[in-house]
């Protein structure tokens, strides 16, 4: 069954929102976004404000792990640099955070293009292990200059809203409406990418990289491309991390378990969309808090630790959704749209 109106033009196929009920859940969406801040608690404000992190760096690794086919375990890594450029030069030169967060994302960008050509002979498992040599790298350059990092430490990030003004104190709420502002244009850029030429070769890649290139496609512009695009917006997360904690260290939070968390969101959510990247990262992270409450009421949890308590349960609710719905979030929202446009019939 059809799960969007019939495209007769081709105005119909480019458009961003495929019909009416496209509509009228970006419209509740967005309502329910520009009211949240107004009425949820500051605790609630700091969850949200990471689950707009999040959602940032899941659609940075949607780009290229459901695009592109890439599987990539050093998603944390590009996080790193981007928080770590934000913060030292913040430091160095008391930047504004909102010169900050773009040099970010262009210093990953430019270590994604260098780590770019090596997964042109390399895919599947084979580039999940050269990627998680990458991170370990990072982590141990950033911690062979502590003079600059904070080594163990760890090094502050101050936020600067002038060229050499004193440090400011953004409330979480302030912050809130940066990092609504940056995922909103973020998963834009991540719809038009989809639709255009440039995304269109990366899927064609994704599915069969020889057939790709017998029709005229470059894969190794296209993978190239997507680690260079992949790599910006995570540095991107990772600068509006630097800025939400304030103080950073190397490991945790940029670790392995890091990149894992980002390939679970992206798989919950629906591989391959940009839906299912926002919606795995919501998920994920609004869940975690209700997750560790769940856990200190389950006999048999309440004894281990409250971060393993809710991977544990997430790892389960996981599974069992994609038990009976392998698309994840997005094959859940599929299922209530056909229903409803199909409305009152089943069929």
């Amino acid at each position: 069954m059809p799960n969007r109106p019939l495209a007769v033009r081709y105005a119909d196929d480019f458009s961003l929102l495929a019909g009416r009920w496209e509509r009228i859940g970006l419209a509740l969406l967005a309502i329910v976004a520009l009211a949240y801040p107004w009425l949820a608690s500051a605790n609630w404000i700091t969850v949200a404000n990471l689950a707009l992190v999040a959602v940032v760096g899941s659609v940075a690794l949607m780009i290229l792990t459901g695009f592109t086919g890439q599987i990539s375990l050093g998603h944390a890594a590009f996080l790193a640099i981007g928080a770590y450029t934000t913060a030292i030069l913040g430091t160095q030169f008391a930047l504004p955070f909102w010169l900050l967060l773009p040099v970010a994302g262009l210093a990953a960008a430019v270590v994604g293009l260098a780590v770019g050509p090596f997964a042109l002979r390399l895919e599947g498992l084979y580039l999940a292990i050269v990627t998680i040599g990458l991170a370990f790298l990072t982590n141990h350059v950033l911690l062979s200059f502590p003079e600059y990092t904070g080594g163990m430490a760890g090094l502050a990030v101050p936020v600067h809203l002038g060229f050499g003004t004193a440090p400011a104190v953004l409330s979480e709420r302030a912050l809130y409406g940066i990092f609504l502002a940056i995922a909103t244009l973020t998963v834009l850029a991540a719809r038009n990418l989809a639709r255009s030429n440039t995304g269109r070769a990366m899927m064609a890649v994704r599915d069969h990289d020889v057939a790709a290139a017998v029709m005229g496609v470059n894969p190794a512009r296209a993978k190239i491309t997507a680690f260079g695009v992949s790599s910006f917006f995570a540095g991107l997360a990772g600068g509006m991390f630097a800025l939400q904690q304030q103080f950073i260290t190397v490991d945790p939070p940029f670790n392995l378990l890091l990149s894992v968390q980002y390939i679970a969101m992206i798989v919950l959510g629906g591989i391959g969309t940009v839906f299912g990247a926002v919606a795995g990262a919501l998920a994920y992270v609004f869940l975690s808090p209700l997750l560790e409450i769940v856990g200190r009421a389950t006999p048999g949890l309440s004894q281990l630790p409250s971060g393993l308590q809710s991977t544990l349960l997430f790892a389960i609710l996981v599974i069992t959704c994609l038990v009976f719905e392998p698309l994840g979030l997005y094959g859940l929202w599929l299922r209530v749209k056909r229903y409803f446009m199909a409305w009152p019939f089943r069929y």
